[in-house]
């Protein structure tokens, strides 16, 4: 297979044309939380409709409108429409508004829908009136290589809780921070991630001033990431309105115990607590939630192990990879 990946050009400094096999493509875009999708996908359609290819993937509600492009120009097109992004606390008002909208012409203009997630499937049946295929996302279980890679931060294995993930409020670092520094652990909370625009959000989490919190900023080397997930106390999982969750489904992959927020997604994920704990979105729930994990050595020990068996078929990335490719031939044929 030939593939081709749109990026956002000005997020990259070196722009090789070939990576891995994969072709790349720089469309233009601008540094904007609210218009550099929009802006990009608009550029990418534009080119790939003039381009010589059998079928598109599209990835995230937002363009759902620009299916009416490659509908025009009768190119097979899917889309993964992601989340439930009109209820995401970071697109209030208008923002909300366009996501649900979005969401709602994605059904209309594309030829297969795409979802994450049985619990998905069901919200896009029972709100918008259209079925979809369930393709999650995939891991490759791992094994720590190189403890050592976590010292920079001067933190020690299993000597601090984790979070990983973008500083937004549907992720829920805010009510970790806050529900973590009430508990009794004398551990460390490091926080993994940030955004990419300047947020009073983000802002005022990072001005927190206390011993136990480390915020690393973003980790690209996917070796150090790794060894993070390898080597903390707990994974804690804030990420409220997305389906299958890649950094939830690494930290299974990757061997770590699992403290999620109690949703249906992370339910469907950790197979109600079977491969991880859950707490409510509540102060007072995390609170207790890490002051027991603090006791509970055994049982954390023992979901480190489990929590691996979770990465069942439907998380294979040889799985997931022939479901896609299922889809791309039902769509050309």
């Amino acid at each position: 297979h030939h593939v081709r990946v749109y990026c956002h050009s000005s997020l990259f400094k070196k722009k090789p044309r070939q990576v891995n096999g994969i072709e790349l493509v720089y469309t233009p875009s601008i540094k904007s939380k609210i218009f550099s999708q929009l802006y990009n996908s608009f550029f990418s359609f534009i080119h790939v409709c003039f381009s010589k290819i059998d079928v598109v993937l599209v990835v995230n509600s937002a363009n759902g409108p620009f299916g009416l492009i490659t509908k025009l120009f009768r190119m097979p097109t899917a889309i993964n429409v992601d989340g439930l992004e009109w209820l995401r606390p970071k697109w209030k008002g208008l923002g909300s508004i366009y996501f649900k909208w979005a969401s709602k012409m994605a059904t209309l203009f594309y030829d297969q829908i795409i979802n994450d997630s049985d619990e998905m499937r069901k919200i896009y049946l029972n709100i918008f009136k259209k079925d979809s295929k369930v393709i999650a996302y995939g891991a490759d279980i791992r094994k720590s290589k190189n403890p050592g890679l976590i010292n920079k931060w001067n933190i020690k294995q299993r000597g601090y809780y984790l979070v990983i993930g973008r500083l937004i409020p549907d992720n829920n670092a805010d009510l970790i921070i806050n529900g973590f520094l009430k508990s009794n652990s004398n551990k460390k909370l490091v926080i993994v991630g940030d955004v990419l625009y300047k947020d009073s959000y983000a802002s005022n989490l990072k001005k927190i001033k206390d011993e136990r919190l480390v915020f690393t900023g973003y980790v690209k080397n996917q070796n150090i990431l790794a060894e993070l997930y390898h080597n903390c106390y707990v994974y804690i999982h804030g990420h409220e309105f997305g389906g299958t969750n890649p950094t939830m489904i690494k930290a299974m992959a990757y061997g770590s115990a699992i403290l999620a927020l109690d949703t249906l997604f992370n339910q469907e994920m950790l197979q109600k607590e079977k491969f991880g704990l859950l707490f409510k979105k509540e102060l007072l729930s995390i609170t207790n939630m890490i002051d027991y994990c603090e006791k509970e050595n055994v049982l954390i020990d023992k979901l480190r192990e489990e929590s691996v068996n979770g990465i069942t078929q439907k998380y294979n990335w040889d799985f997931v990879t022939s479901q896609y490719i299922e889809v791309f031939k039902s769509l050309i044929t």
